[in-house]
């Protein structure tokens, strides 16, 4: 049997995921986590062999519960399952530790086979998804920022809070967030001063030095 733990924030989706799973006669569904922080927790605990592992969720984001879960067990084996297919966030679950990546709209049947392979040792990753990454490998995109990102983060580079930003702008702070969320996805980053050294660096923003 393939012991499982599904981490998913929305308890609709989570339950459908289980039910899926507990129509598999050889897969045992034996906990379930509502957020990254328990979905760590639980599987610690319980040490299934796979966790199936939702990609945005709170307390703790499923990359960074992916990263916690591997440093303290890494016995344990991860199978990302979201509606999210953004090479940034495919890389950095991949990265954290994840051994698949599969997209909730696929057919119940490469859900389960996906989670045979990870059980297995092997890597599942949704067609659409490995085409993403043996493109990226070819031809590494080319990172382009809209005009106002481009502006977020000019103002950024020069010392300013996202409040005064929002005020500069003439936009609301949460406006701003939303800009800067994007400018770390697209750039593969996680703050603010590696987002603008980066953009430096791709010649996005003009060099300080």
């Amino acid at each position: 049997m393939i012991r499982v733990v599904v981490a998913d924030d929305h308890p609709i989706v989570r339950s459908g995921i289980v039910g899926l799973l507990s129509s598999a006669d050889d897969v045992d569904v034996v906990g379930e986590a509502g957020d990254g922080a328990e979905a760590v927790a639980v599987a610690t605990r319980l040490s299934p062999d796979v966790v199936l592992m939702d990609l945005r969720m709170p307390v703790l984001g499923g990359v960074e519960a992916t990263a916690q879960l591997q440093a303290v067990r890494p016995d344990v084996r991860v199978l990302i399952l979201t509606t999210y297919e953004s090479d940034a966030s495919i890389l950095t679950a991949i990265e954290a530790g994840a051994s698949g990546y599969l997209l909730k709209a696929a057919p119940q049947e490469e859900i389960l086979a996906g989670l045979r392979s990870v059980a297995r040792g092997e890597v599942a990753l949704a067609p659409s998804i490995a085409a993403l990454l043996v493109n990226r490998m070819r031809k590494p995109e080319r990172v382009s920022l809209s005009e106002r990102e481009t502006q977020v983060l000019a103002l950024v580079a020069g010392g300013n809070s996202n409040r005064a930003i929002a005020a500069r702008l003439y936009v609301s702070e949460a406006t701003v967030k939303t800009h800067l969320i994007h400018v770390f996805e697209k750039l593969e980053v996680k703050d603010r001063t590696r987002a603008v050294t980066k953009a430096m660096e791709l010649g996005l923003l003009p060099s300080s030095g």
